[in-house]
Order: C-alpha cells, then sequence, then structure tokens
C-alpha cells in the first residue's frame, strides 16, 4: 500500500524524538552560565510534571528529551572563575576592541550555551574568541569582516 494513504504518528505512540547533539568541547561555563543551565534544568523539571499531569505524551517526550540534554551540561558543566587579571584575553574576558573607522565592539568570552552574538557574549569555541584568546591590549586581530585593535582586556 501506498504511504500516502497511511496515517502519519503524530509523536504520542512512542516515536522517539531526534536527542538534542552535546558539543564535542569541554563544556566551559561562567558563573552565570551554570546559573543558566541550573534554571533551565529546574524550568524543564516543572514543566515535564505539568505535562504529565495532563497526560500530555507529546510534549512529556519532548521536555524529557530536552531535560536529557540540559542535564547532561549541567552534568559536564567545568566552572571558570573570573579572573581579573586584563592582560591577555581569556574565557570570561571582556574585550573592547576598536575598527579602523572608530567603531566599537565588545565581546565577553563565555561557554558555547550562553553564547548569544548579537549581545557580544561569544562562544571560547568560534573563530573570533580564537583569535581574541591571548591577544593583549594594542594587537590587532582579524575578523571576517576586516580588521579591529584591541584596545582594553578585562
Amino acid at each position: 500500500m501506498s504511504r500516502a494513504f497511511v496515517k502519519e504518528s503524530d509523536g504520542a505512540d512512542g516515536d522517539a524524538l531526534a536527542e538534542l547533539q552535546v558539543s564535542p568541547h569541554r563544556n566551559l561555563v561562567t558563573a552565570e552560565g551554570l546559573a543558566q543551565i541550573e534554571a533551565q534544568v529546574e524550568r524543564l523539571r516543572g514543566e515535564l510534571s505539568a505535562a504529565r499531569a495532563a497526560e500530555d505524551r507529546a510534549t512529556v517526550q519532548r521536555v524529557q528529551r530536552d531535560l536529557r540534554y540540559w542535564s547532561e551540561r549541567q552534568r559536564t558543566a567545568e566552572l571558570v572563575r573570573a579572573v581579573s587579571s586584563g592582560d591577555k584575553a581569556r574565557f570570561g574576558s571582556l574585550v573592547t576592541l576598536v575598527r579602523p573607522d572608530g567603531r566599537r565592539l565588545e565581546y565577553r568570552i563565555v561557554g558555547e550555551d550562553e553564547a548569544d552574538p548579537a549581545g557580544g557574549k561569544i562562544s571560547y569555541v568560534s573563530p573570533i574568541a580564537g583569535r581574541l584568546i591571548g591577544a593583549a591590549a594594542g594587537d590587532e586581530i582579524e575578523l571576517p569582516d576586516g580588521s579591529a585593535e584591541i584596545l582594553e582586556v578585562r
């Protein structure tokens, strides 16, 4: 029989959802990043209880999958304490750059789960962070769209 005439499962009959992929990189986190992971785990536990009470199997499956991911991220988290030394950029540093046209950029180097490029937070495994880590004020780095000089590392 053609598959066109067979009812597709809606996921509520036990079809497994694809697991969320866990990064192969070390799970370095700032204190803020660890707090975000812990909050995510707690939120998902509450959501799971509510979905079970409502007997919503599809939501239970989705939340269980998400909870497995975030629980693993919590289990493997390596807290990196902030270092106040501003000599060279490292994990947790806030780096201020200036472009040749005078525009300033600020990037904080953070863990993968807390990265928010639009908010100035970049993952330590990103190409830009790779160029920043180990660099100091006065160094020039190449960005995808041109060069920039490091003004300050905090």
